[in-house]
């Protein structure tokens, strides 16, 4: 019987599309590329993990001079029906070390408008 070795496993318990929204959620204004150089991913793959996340409605993108600012849904549920009744938002706050609750959108939200409470 074969055994594997731990340190060899090719799995990882957090997804690359929670390390995406857990960046953004750092950093609204950060770039691209330097969310893909923190996350040893490629700059193709992380255009495509945000676009899956804003297509999702956990994120929206807005454009501001020449940079996106990126708005997280903190109010957004899991997908998986197991847990589908909770909101994503205390696993953002566990892994952002946020001081206190993450905003969650409204549609009185306006686009683009910054969050001064985090200032």
């Amino acid at each position: 019987m074969e055994t594997s070795d731990p340190s060899r496993s090719t799995w990882t318990f957090v997804t690359n599309h929670t390390r995406v929204l857990t960046a953004v959620a750092r950093n609204p204004w950060i770039r691209i590329r330097d969310l893909a150089s923190a996350l040893d991913l490629t700059e193709r793959t992380v255009q495509a993990l945000l676009s899956d996340l804003e297509q999702a409605g956990y994120l929206t993108r807005t454009r501001e001079g020449r940079r996106n600012r990126y708005q997280i849904d903190a109010g957004g549920k899991f997908r998986h029906p197991a847990e589908g009744d909770r909101p994503i938002a205390p696993l953002l706050e566990l892994l952002t070390d946020a001081p206190g609750p993450l905003p969650h959108r409204t549609g009185d939200d306006e686009p683009g408008e910054r969050d001064r409470s985090a200032d």
